[in-house]
């Protein structure tokens, strides 16, 4: 019997001795003893910290190896496997998963929110009224959507 040695392409970063990872043409590959196990776009994070996340859960690196291999910090590495741990795929890319969305403030609540700014109340007791964030109000305003009378 012939032993099949891991052939990696020239542009692979080895994240360690089996594991192995390369770019081309905006995927990024991930390979395991020479062979593709996973692929996504590369600015696709959540598949980034999904996939990075199982490695380490299977045992087929260790946190250290993808900090290093990536330049990423140790706090992103833990969290990322902890949610993994959690939630396994659906923690990235499920109903549960967060987007980053910004609470909006818009119609009749933007109307209410601006004529008590008018009137010269403060954005603190205008969020308390409102129900919603401070720092959201003076995001609105900063963007030029609310404007605020000078006193």
């Amino acid at each position: 019997m012939q032993l099949i040695l891991p052939i990696y392409p020239s542009n692979t970063t080895l994240i360690n001795a089996h594991l192995g990872v390369y770019e081309r043409e905006g995927i990024v590959q991930y390979l395991v003893n020479g062979l593709p196990v996973y692929s996504h776009s590369r600015d696709d994070n959540a598949s980034f910290r999904f996939i990075t996340s199982n490695f380490i859960h299977q045992g087929l690196c260790r946190n250290v190896d993808i900090e290093r291999a990536f330049g990423v910090s140790e706090d992103s590495v833990s969290r990322a496997l902890k949610k993994y741990e959690a939630k396994g795929k659906d923690g990235f890319f499920g109903a549960d998963a967060r987007h980053g969305r910004a609470y909006k403030i818009v119609g009749g609540c933007r109307e209410r929110i601006q004529s008590r700014l008018d009137k010269g109340q403060s954005v603190y007791s205008i969020a308390k009224e409102e129900g919603v964030r401070e720092s959201a109000i003076r995001y609105q305003i900063k963007q030029g959507y609310l404007k605020k009378s000078p006193r």
